[in-house]
């Protein structure tokens, strides 16, 4: 090819040789040929709320964040995170000095790793994970080190020996997630009392990804770390607006920490999107002033979601983890006769007209994950209806 080099070195860095393609984008396309119904990846199929599509309307009209936004981000949306996080969890922070706006989740998770990580520190992240954890733990030259979230009757649990056993003296941080997607479990108090314990004894950093906060069903109930005894000055919290608000193509998400840590993470930002957003920020700060009704509603609704899916899903003769939290369903498909969740999704959409994620591509251990498929139910109800309707063809 002209003008390339004769040097046989790959072009792809090597610490991201692992990650192609995502499987997202394999699935969807899927969805788009096979004209299946996708339930693989997790976003809704209806717009949030009128009145804060309205308000970012009303930024564009007045021309507020069409320039460059503040680094930091707006002051309105930093004001409305910190007033968040002091209303639902008593967490109070300095919008000026420990609020960090970011371009959703994903980039908050990547600034923070890139900021806290030098090569060859260890990462101690709940198995299966967020396929973005990894990629950035490998940009950061860290070392991923897997704690298996293990299937225990109807749920997955950590354990908390192993996480204990995983920890050495090369470990920088642990990464948590709950509610925790793909698995739906919502880690209790006891286990993040015993997360909280181990930072401290072992001086440990923590990065809580926190975007389902708002997606707790039933008993459970959805607890920072960063209130835990000893945690409020070593944890990085991060949240998004995309899953509370079904606004996911907005990308406003945001970290809360203390000054230092927001320092460094700010450090490597202002580096990748430098800012984002800017009209939906203003949006954004509304959203998180609605009342208490809309947070209570859009879980209930989720929850009727979540029961009507899983209803489907055991009737087609899958096993079903009955999720605690987020809007995602892992389902076993052993009861099926099948165990490789790869060859399962692929078929899916040609034998029932659905598509799933195969939950081994969240694992290291690949073997572990092999037999779990996830089904997202954040779409309309008349979507999962059909579908489940379609997943009944696997019973027979």
């Amino acid at each position: 090819m002209t003008g390339m080099t004769s040097s046989t070195r790959p072009l792809l860095n090597r610490r991201l040789a692992e990650f192609g393609t995502t499987i997202f984008a394999e699935m969807s396309a899927l969805a788009v040929q096979t004209g299946s119904i996708n339930l693989g990846q997790g976003f809704p199929d209806t717009d949030g709320p009128e009145e804060v599509r309205e308000a970012a309307v009303r930024a564009l009209r007045d021309g507020r964040g069409n320039q460059y936004p503040p680094g930091p981000g707006v002051p309105e949306l930093r004001t409305a995170i910190a007033a968040h996080q002091e209303r639902r969890y008593g967490l109070t922070y300095d919008p000026d000095t420990e609020v960090l706006v970011t371009a959703g989740a994903t980039e908050a998770i990547a600034a923070t790793l890139l900021a806290l990580l030098e090569p060859g520190d260890e990462v101690i992240a709940l198995e299966p994970y967020y396929d973005s954890y990894a990629a950035c733990i490998a940009m950061a030259g860290g070392t991923r080190v897997p704690v298996t979230l293990r299937p225990h009757e109807d749920s997955f649990r950590l354990d908390l020996d192993e996480l204990r056993a995983a920890v050495t003296d090369r470990t920088r941080l642990l990464l948590v997630n709950t509610p925790h997607n793909p698995t739906g479990t919502v880690l209790t108090r006891e286990e993040l009392t015993a997360i909280a314990e181990l930072a401290v004894e072992r001086d440990l950093l923590v990065v809580t990804d926190e975007v389902y906060e708002h997606l707790v069903f039933d008993a459970a109930e959805h607890l920072p770390l960063a209130a835990f005894p000893g945690m409020r000055d070593r944890t990085v919290t991060i949240g998004s607006a995309g899953k509370t608000f079904s606004f996911t193509g907005w990308k406003v998400g945001w970290v809360t920490a203390a000054p230092g840590l927001v320092s460094a993470v700010r450090s490597a930002k202002q580096f990748l999107t430098y800012v984002a957003s800017g009209p939906f920020q203003y949006a954004v700060a509304e959203a998180l002033r609605l009342p208490d009704s809309y947070f209570e509603a859009f879980r209930d609704d989720m929850r009727v979601k979540r029961d009507l899916l899983s209803a489907g899903l055991t009737e087609a003769g899958f096993k079903v983890f009955r999720p605690s939290g987020t809007y995602f369903i892992t389902t076993d498909i052993r009861p099926l006769g099948e165990s490789d969740g790869f060859a399962f999704c692929r078929a899916l959409p040609e034998r029932a007209g659905v598509v799933a994620i195969p939950n081994a591509v969240f694992y290291d251990h690949r073997e572990q994950g092999a037999p779990f498929v996830r089904f997202a139910f954040c779409k309309r109800t008349s979507v999962l209806e059909e579908a489940a309707s379609r997943l009944k063809s696997l019973a027979a």
